[in-house]
């Protein structure tokens, strides 16, 4: 089914709109940060999580948050509430190039009124958000944890709260892909259970893609010497497909797995 459904045309597609949409993503993620936190270190705690990511890519990342940081410190009530709509709009894309992706992965065809697919990419725009943003304040919440643990008799709690913070990236992670696959596609909601094979072998390979592709770009491949200045963002684009191809492949798991399911129960009562 990988090939029937053109996997790598799909994940090249959803990594173009994320592309377009990862600078709107951060703005409003560190504008809601910034409504519960202190902005100022949210560069800081996303340090931790850049480190998945090859090096080129992460430079991007860190490009534009510092940015962002700089120019929306001193936005405030009403303007903060205007940039953040614009910026939840902007990165919609990924959510609604995602949502494509997964009516054709389910196949089924997009028959909602624009203004509930809107409102449902918005939704998931904002759960993503959100999903960030509770990782972010768990990883610093982890953090400090930590630095007390070292005043704890025996040598497993250092140990328990260097490996929480992975832990629960990989729950949220696990979470966040139930969701978009859950209600992405124009169809019946399936069950939590049905969702979670894919989910899970969803943030695997997102997690293997990230670690490979990190050790092949800086030890393997020279795409400095092959694109030169356009090295980060070729990169970046890449690392976007990789990563956007793990997640469809884990939902096109979820749909093979409801087909076969119901070709057994159709079977079965016949």
């Amino acid at each position: 089914m990988n090939g029937e459904h053109e996997l790598g045309l799909l994940a090249a597609g959803v990594a173009f709109y994320t592309f377009l949409a990862i600078t709107p993503l951060i703005a409003a993620t560190v504008m809601i940060y910034g409504l519960l936190g202190n902005v100022d270190t949210v560069q800081a705690q996303m340090a931790a999580i850049v480190e998945l990511v090859p090096a080129e890519a992460a430079a991007v990342i860190e490009d534009q948050l510092l940015r962002i940081v700089t120019t929306s410190s001193g936005v405030t009530g009403l303007a903060l509430s205007v940039a953040l709509f614009f910026a939840i709009y902007g990165a919609m894309r990924a959510a609604s190039g995602t949502m494509s992706a997964l009516n054709i992965i389910n196949r089924t065809t997009e028959a909602r009124p624009i203004f509930k697919r809107y409102l449902r990419a918005a939704a998931l725009t904002i759960a993503a958000i959100f999903v960030a943003v509770t990782g972010i304040g768990s990883g610093a919440v982890f953090a400090w944890l930590q630095t007390q643990a070292k005043f704890l008799p025996g040598s497993t709690a250092p140990f328990f709260f260097g490996a929480a913070p992975w832990f629960t990236a990989f729950a949220f992670g696990s979470a966040a892909f139930a969701i978009i696959m859950r209600y992405g596609p124009d169809r019946p909601a399936p069950p939590w259970r049905w969702l979670m094979p894919g989910a899970l072998l969803a943030t695997l390979l997102w997690i293997a893609v990230s670690f490979g592709f990190s050790f092949y770009v800086a030890y393997i491949s020279d795409y400095n010497a092959t694109y030169g200045s356009l090295s980060a963002i070729v990169v970046f684009l890449m690392w976007l497909f990789l990563s956007a191809y793990g997640v469809l492949f884990g939902a096109l798991a979820n749909a093979e797995i409801e087909r076969q399911i119901g070709a057994k129960t159709a079977g079965t009562n016949a």
